[in-house]
């Protein structure tokens, strides 16, 4: 009996031995202030890194603007100034500093088939029919906005036999019908390589066929959907100029991807092979943190070097700059630069 007394006390004993260590270890430990202001510091969000000052633009505004942007709802007309999140779509829309203003209407809809790593517009496998009252929509309203060129594109439509090719064709035709002044660009999808559908669109009254390959061939897999590919654009390319000889062709390039001076090099040499006309340059922008990162912020001096260097290889006209996008003031940056160059304001009422 006395044995087992004597193990229970050894034990209580032991036990607040323990209890008075852990006591020791949490008085000398973190106080619950420290333990707050800990937590606090892991919720902190993260520094983002601040643009660089050639990259911020003003708030869009203006009565061109304005007029646009309020017959776009009315008609329910998208354009890709909007569901891209352009910069510019305040100089565009309303002028500029010469009067010359471009919009960039979005046809078939919003929702495009096809996912690509950087780009806002929202993706749908199946999306809806097209509007048939689109092309004669789209052209009423901008036969009295005051354009003096527009900039017509589209999602990629893959759920369509022609990728919407006739849709395109019978915008343009209805616009060149209702205002022969307006200049049209057409800046369109690969149609999964269908050349059929690159020459119903090339042969339809437009002034310049547009095909973005968007960044150089190594990271086409890394930038672009799958059903993408750089040979696969550069045979649109091709294929418009083979379909009208006199048509200007245009593509565009994002700088700050992660590309090299080489790669960028060989792929203008690639697009003069097959005499593309027009080609811009432009810094990638992540539209949200879901989209894949910005490799650089390219310096505008780079741009500059690009432009030079594009020239010296025959390119017609090169817009180059932090703030360019493919249809960035495309109507000073066209008819300044190309269409009078060729002779043609004799034709085209500017």
């Amino acid at each position: 009996m006395l044995s087992r007394s004597r193990n229970v006390i050894r034990q209580c004993q032991q036990r607040m031995n323990s209890t008075s260590a852990f006591a020791q270890k949490l008085k000398e430990g973190p106080s619950f202030d420290d333990f707050i202001k800990k937590g606090a510091e892991k919720a902190e969000a993260p520094q983002r890194a601040k643009l660089p000052e050639w990259l911020k633009t003003e708030i869009p505004a203006g009565g061109t603007y304005a007029k646009i942007k309020k017959d776009l709802r009315g008609l329910k007309l998208n354009t890709v100034c909007e569901e891209a999140r352009c910069p510019n779509i305040g100089d565009c829309w309303g002028g500029g500093e010469d009067k010359t203003a471009t919009a960039t209407i979005m046809l078939m809809g919003d929702e495009c088939t096809r996912g690509c790593r950087f780009c806002s517009v929202k993706t749908n496998r199946t999306p809806g029919p097209l509007d048939p009252n689109e092309p004669e929509n789209t052209a009423e309203a901008i036969s009295r906005w005051g354009l003096d060129y527009v900039v017509l594109t589209s999602v990629d439509r893959d759920d369509i036999a022609d990728g919407g090719a006739d849709h395109f064709a019978k915008t343009v035709e209805l616009i060149k019908q209702k205002a022969p002044q307006i200049l049209v660009e057409c800046l369109t999808g690969d149609f999964r390589g269908d050349l059929k559908s690159v020459d119903r669109v090339a042969l339809s009254g437009l002034d310049v066929y547009a095909h973005n390959i968007e960044t150089v061939e190594n990271l086409q897999h890394v930038v672009r959907d799958r059903r993408a590919g750089f040979k696969q654009s550069l045979s649109v390319l091709e294929r418009a100029k083979a379909a009208k000889p006199n048509l200007i062709t245009k593509t565009s390039m994002m700088l700050g991807l992660g590309e090299t001076d080489e790669e960028v090099l060989n792929a203008l040499k690639d697009l003069r092979k097959i005499d593309v006309d027009v080609v811009t340059f432009g810094q990638y922008m992540r539209p949200t943190k879901k989209h894949m990162k910005v490799e650089e912020y390219v310096h505008p001096s780079k741009f500059d070097h690009w432009a030079e260097v594009a020239k010296g290889l025959g390119f017609q006209y090169v817009a180059s700059g932090p703030l360019v996008r493919s249809s960035y003031k495309a109507g000073e940056f066209f008819i300044k630069n190309v269409l009078l160059k060729k002779g043609a304001s004799s034709d085209v009422k500017i």
